[in-house]
């Protein structure tokens, strides 16, 4: 597995396995899969209502538990100073675990960013405490980024974002990168781009013809030239899938290499269309959702 070193030093599995709307009682399955496979690094949230069950798999996994990468993100709901202490109480009972290895903010709130700051100064603290290992943010865009850098001491070591062919947010991955902050895909084989809430007219990029022809030159599938494409690009990926056979399929990307043209055929794919919520739309009122005790 590939490791990618976040900028307090710390070393990450570039891949891991996502559990974003993985129902509670198929992510054990997928999570003990995953381990099974090689997988050593999870991502989920306190948003996902899967802490629970994603540490039992690693509790009753062969793998040790210092060889395994958790990395969970808190929600918006829990944001604030004290607030985001006790959410990360939360989160580390229902995983069962003393310290977490990568902490997120879920997303901005840009209608009470001061509450963003304040959980971030959580962030901060838990950090300086030994209880999470990386501390970093999800879906932050380049003003929000701005305005956290100029009000906290600790640069985000991950950037947690929609990025796919179709979607890539050049300026935050810009940004990110003059920063020292890591970037991380969610939807990295754009699942988000045939889930029935993009809209009428969606298309899946795992069928765009471009993908198609670089899956078969490789002798590949189209995932996992997705993954390739975000790994070679220095990105951490972390795609999501409760079946076997695709958890497999989605490690086992490190034989082959993109051509620099096969990469620049898949960066002509962009599109512009974002598939997750508007950052800028993110509320309370429209977003807020309690998140239960452990």
């Amino acid at each position: 597995m590939q490791t990618l070193t976040l900028n307090n030093g710390i070393e990450m599995p570039a891949l891991g396995l996502g559990v974003f709307q993985t129902a509670p009682e198929e992510t054990k399955a997928a999570v003990t899969a995953a381990l099974e496979l090689g997988y050593r690094h999870i991502d989920t949230a306190a948003a996902y209502g899967n802490e629970r069950e994603v540490g039992q798999a690693i509790r009753d996994s062969t793998v040790p538990r210092d060889e395994i990468f958790i990395e969970t993100k808190i929600w918006i709901s829990d944001y604030g100073y004290d607030e985001t202490l006790h959410a990360f109480d939360k989160s580390a009972s229902k995983l069962g675990v003393d310290q977490i290895d990568l902490l997120l903010l879920h997303q901005a709130l840009p209608s009470d960013f001061d509450r963003t700051l304040a959980a971030y100064r959580a962030l901060e603290t838990l950090l300086t405490d030994g209880k999470v290992r990386a501390i970093g943010v999800s879906n932050f865009m380049t003003d929000h980024l701005t305005a956290l850098l100029d009000a906290t001491s600790v640069v985000p070591a991950v950037n947690q974002l929609e990025i796919h062919p179709y979607f890539q947010q050049h300026a935050v991955l810009d940004f990110d990168d003059q920063h020292g902050i890591l970037n991380q895909a969610w939807s990295p084989i754009g699942g988000i781009t045939f889930y029935p809430g993009y809209g009428e007219n969606r298309r899946s990029v795992l069928q765009d013809p471009a993908v198609t022809r670089v899956a078969g030159t490789h002798g590949k599938s189209p995932a996992q030239v997705l993954l390739r494409w975000g790994l070679q690009q220095g990105r951490s990926v972390i795609p999501k899938s409760t079946k076997r056979a695709r958890i497999a399929e989605n490690i086992d990307v490190f034989d082959f290499e993109l051509t620099a043209e096969e990469l620049t055929a898949l960066d002509a794919l962009e599109t512009n269309r974002r598939g997750g919520p508007e950052p800028e739309a993110v509320t309370l009122a429209d977003y807020g959702r309690v998140i239960p005790e452990a």
